[in-house]
């Protein structure tokens, strides 16, 4: 049987178990990126680990989301990243420099190399061939360190592509379409790999605003084949020596397949607040809107700018509305000054930020109350954008760009049959991707004598092993889909705080329950109770080891998002997957009990656990776990039960 590209880079890569649906496989990682708001913890984990030196081919520190450095918390985490990348052996991208997504593939990414990434949308580069995953810092920490980086083999969907775009329907149509069909639950345990002659019609940067946003679906990745269009992108970023050819066998088979026909696509538009929520640009026309941002690591490179650009040549913005344009790297912003059009969209009325995440998370441009705002962004949960009672709508740059004409929303074939002279825009690449290579800092520089912490950098909080008894209150009942920024908020106020978990935790939960955290910390321990795709969204581990700082022993929820169970585990807390009827039944305030004994259960392979609520009436309650999570778990999370490893064995074990 022929392999898929997915199989192809896996078998290369593989160093334990077999490639079968469901089985866990541990994999050799070549490549590791982190950010500003994790890669403290990574490397603080790094050097808690016992480890001196990267292992893998390349390690890339980025500094992308709090680059506005606010006050001496976030200076202070930029210098001592730039001086743990320095010390430990990484690249180390200074801040402004651009997101770290969008910035590795312009410097980095590469055709049939993995990539670990301490950032959910590390998938990106997947539209040059490249498997990325996302996935918490303490695995990233481990990879760096030469481990193999584990996970439960996913299906391999074929997304068969057919037709071409036509005007004014652009790649961002395509996953808003993936959404729409499957929602943000519907690549959990998948990997979406593209098929059929319409890859073909799309160049990389459309594929990578593709394989960007299929996380927002829940897919460990998405990837497409390489060709010329692959080849064509390498060449203008000066890395052409760097491309492989990577095609599925003609008999390679697929779990499932996905037919989507590039030329019945319309202009869609994902209406708050979540990413789902999809609908034609047309059946949400008429709705005013007083903010529109292009850019983002989805839409933020310089040929998602330019279309917009273009449709504001000698035109101006709508008066009531505020356009902003957010570039994904400076090297974008350079090219789009060199080449005049910055300077062209600032006389219609547009203002420019530092490349960064800001405001994707809440950091700078806020929404107003009782506002619109329309982004090419990722994602649009509730409250995410700074403001709890937000309306953020999802869409590509030609439909941002025509809603600040307008003023609305609008189809932007309609406003283009409103104004003279308005053509679509197109999409083109530039002849070469040009501009100063001087803030990216190699790792033999000398810039730093050993690490630099400032006084809000503290140590990482280990947990004990696992006890035989599991008992306490139902600290807090939560409904489906809770987010990691409803877990630890990204907004400034708290993000400076990542690297003082004692400080930060004080703010767990507090977007569902402010009172939650003081509550946790005066219990005798106590459990999470949740619905369906509990901790979906971001990477960010801070959502399991703050809880676990704050005493909580488990979570009991009707199903986990990936990284956010994988994070679970690597922080000692137990994930129990309920029935439906047992969520419905559970109160916030009851008494719960693990009746096994636990540490024991745990590590004998046992996968189901009576769960006693009030000394009344008991449910079950399980655990899906591999006998390496297991023991992860047992051992009180993934730091303590490696450093066991490394201190028995005198190296850092390859194997874990």
């Amino acid at each position: 049987m022929g392999e898929t590209v997915t199989e192809k880079i896996l078998n290369d890569h593989l160093v334990d178990g077999e490639l079968e649906p469901g089985e866990e496989i541990g994999i050799e990682i070549d490549q590791v990126l982190t950010q500003d708001t994790t890669g403290t913890l990574v490397w603080l984990q790094f050097e808690a680990l016992g480890l001196n030196e990267v292992q893998t081919e390349l390690a890339a520190q980025y500094c992308d989301h709090q680059t506005y450095q606010f006050d001496f918390k976030n200076t202070d985490d930029h210098r001592f990243l730039r001086s743990a990348a320095g010390t430990f052996g990484a690249y180390f991208s200074r801040p402004g420099n651009g997101i770290c997504h969008n910035v590795h593939r312009e410097n980095f990414a590469a055709p049939g190399k993995t990539l670990l990434g301490s950032d959910s949308h590390t998938p990106t580069p997947g539209g040059l061939g490249q498997l990325a995953i996302g996935s918490g810092g303490l695995d990233v920490s481990v990879a760096m360190g030469g481990g193999a980086y584990y996970v439960e083999m996913p299906e391999i969907v074929s997304v068969r592509l057919e037709g071409e775009l036509d005007e004014w329907t652009t790649a961002k149509d395509v996953i808003l379409e993936m959404l729409r069909r499957l929602s943000v639950k519907g690549g959990v345990g998948k990997i979406f790999e593209f098929t059929g002659p319409g890859v073909e019609t799309l160049s990389a940067p459309e594929r990578m605003t593709i394989t960007n946003m299929g996380t927002e679906l829940g897919a460990t990745s998405s990837i497409f084949p390489t060709d010329e269009r692959t080849k064509e992108y390498l060449e203008r970023v000066g890395r052409e020596d760097e491309y492989v050819e990577l095609q599925p066998d003609d008999d390679a088979e697929y779990h499932d397949e996905i037919t989507i026909d590039l030329s019945d696509l319309e202009p869609l538009i994902a209406e708050p607040s979540m990413p789902d929520n999809v609908v034609p640009v047309r059946e949400a026309a008429g709705v005013e809107v007083e903010q529109v941002i292009i850019g983002s690591c989805t839409n933020g490179g310089y040929e998602d700018i330019l279309p917009a650009a273009k449709m504001l040549e000698d035109r101006a913005v709508n008066l009531t509305t505020e356009m902003i344009v957010a570039p994904g790297s400076k090297k974008a912003s350079e090219m789009l000054a060199r080449q005049g059009w910055t300077a062209e969209m600032m006389a219609a009325g547009v203002n420019f930020s530092e490349a960064t995440c800001g405001a994707c998370i809440g950091i700078g441009h806020v929404p107003g109350s009782d506002s619109v705002s329309l982004r090419t962004f990722n994602r649009n949960f509730e409250g995410r954008s700074g403001i709890e009672d937000d309306n953020v709508y999802l869409c590509s740059p030609e439909v941002a760009a025509a809603a600040a004409l307008k003023g609305e929303i609008i189809d932007p074939r309609d406003l283009a049959d409103e104004l003279d002279r308005l053509e679509a825009p197109g999409f083109e690449l530039p002849e070469e991707y040009e501009g100063a290579e001087n803030d990216i800092i190699t790792p033999d520089a000398p810039v730093d004598d050993g690490l630099v912490k400032g006084p809000n950098i503290g140590d990482v909080p280990l947990k004990d092993p696992l006890d035989a008894t599991l008992k306490g209150e139902a600290l807090l009942k939560m409904e489906d889909n809770i987010t990691t920024d409803h877990i630890i908020p990204a907004t400034q106020d708290i993000l400076m705080y990542r690297s003082n978990i004692p400080k930060l935790s004080e703010f767990t939960l507090s977007r569902v329950d402010e009172t939650f955290a003081q509550r946790a910390l005066e219990s005798d321990g106590g459990f999470l109770v949740a619905g369906e795709n509990y901790g979906q969204g971001s990477s960010r581990e801070h959502a399991a080891l703050c809880p676990m700082y704050l005493g909580v022993e488990g979570v009991l929820a009707q199903s986990f998002a990936r990284i956010h169970r994988a994070n679970l585990f690597n922080f000692g807390l137990l994930p129990l997957e309920i029935e439906e009827e047992t969520y419905l039944n559970i109160e916030q305030g009851d008494d719960i009990e693990i009746v096994d004994n636990v540490a024991e259960a745990v590590e004998s392979g046992q996968e189901e656990f009576t769960i006693r609520i009030n000394d009344d009436w008991e449910a079950t309650g399980l655990l899906k776990a591999s006998a390496r999570e297991r023991e992860i778990l047992a051992a009180g999370g993934k730091l303590p039960h490696v450093r066991a490893q490394y201190e028995e064995g005198g190296a850092a074990p390859a194997d874990d």
